[in-house]
């Protein structure tokens, strides 16, 4: 899509992983991996944002572009608008992906299809979900469910015909860490990887936590409380978040079987 940018935001005060940004992966520090990622994409500028010159340091010794960020930011979101802000003062840039930088592993694919709900004009926050297959995840609370209604890829309405097969495109109604909805069908995992419309991100960051987000831990209800729109496309995987040593351990095995 024209005038895109991917952000990066990156923050070292994880409190399971310590320095997590510049955790070892083959030789590079995990941020890097994940820049990487981004520039296979192919959709536009890539910047990381972070708050610790170290981070900085690595992005720009590999070739990237880094932006420091004030510490206090409550979220990723603010972060990456704090840095887009810099960076493009006369508001050039229109789309913007918000791509954790724990994600080492990811499939460069996923920041093409994050972007496709928004060639729909109503939409102003596009998102990831791949329908749950392991069983355990459909009651693990720390699995985030998407509910959502099936829109036709063409015109973004929803269907008017119901499906035996699995949509591919949803208009979040919910996010939950609930098994739900309830009855027969198919669940579909949240992926954590956001595209905004600068406006959008704009309105988002300047709302208050709103109930439900508090209640249930999960920032972009901030987003539906507030009536904004967020479709969802459907992919075939989940991407690795790395939070822990031991995730720190799959991450190498995945990439270094790759």
């Amino acid at each position: 899509m024209r005038n895109t940018l991917v952000a990066i935001p990156a923050r070292m005060q994880s409190t399971r992983l310590p320095g997590k940004p510049l955790a070892d992966i083959h030789g590079e520090p995990m941020i890097v991996h994940v820049w990487n990622r981004a520039i296979a994409a192919g959709v536009g500028r890539v910047i990381v944002a972070t708050d610790s010159q170290d981070v900085i340091s690595a992005v720009r010794a590999a070739g990237g572009e880094a932006i420091l960020t004030r510490a206090d930011h409550p979220s990723g979101s603010d972060r990456i608008f704090e840095a887009l802000n810099k960076i493009d003062p006369d508001g050039e840039i229109e789309n913007i992906v918000n791509l954790q930088g724990d994600l080492p592993s990811l499939e460069p694919h996923l920041v093409n299809a994050c972007l496709k709900p928004l060639q729909t004009k109503a939409v102003q926050i596009a998102t990831l979900a791949a329908e749950i297959k392991i069983k355990s995840e459909r009651t693990n609370p720390n699995v985030v469910k998407v509910i959502g209604t099936a829109v036709d890829l063409t015109t973004g309405q929803p269907l008017t015909k119901t499906s035996t097969m699995s949509p591919t495109r949803l208009r979040a109604l919910y996010f939950t860490r609930a098994t739900a909805p309830s009855g027969d069908g198919p669940l579909f995992h949240h992926i954590g990887i956001y595209a905004y419309r600068r406006s959008a991100l704009e309105r988002f960051v300047g709302l208050r936590p709103s109930p439900l987000e508090l209640r249930e831990r999960l920032e972009q209800l901030r987003a539906i409380e507030d009536g904004m729109r967020i479709d969802v496309a459907v992919v075939d995987t989940v991407p690795l978040g790395v939070d822990t040593p031991e995730d720190l351990e799959k991450a190498k095995k995945l990439i270094s079987s790759t």
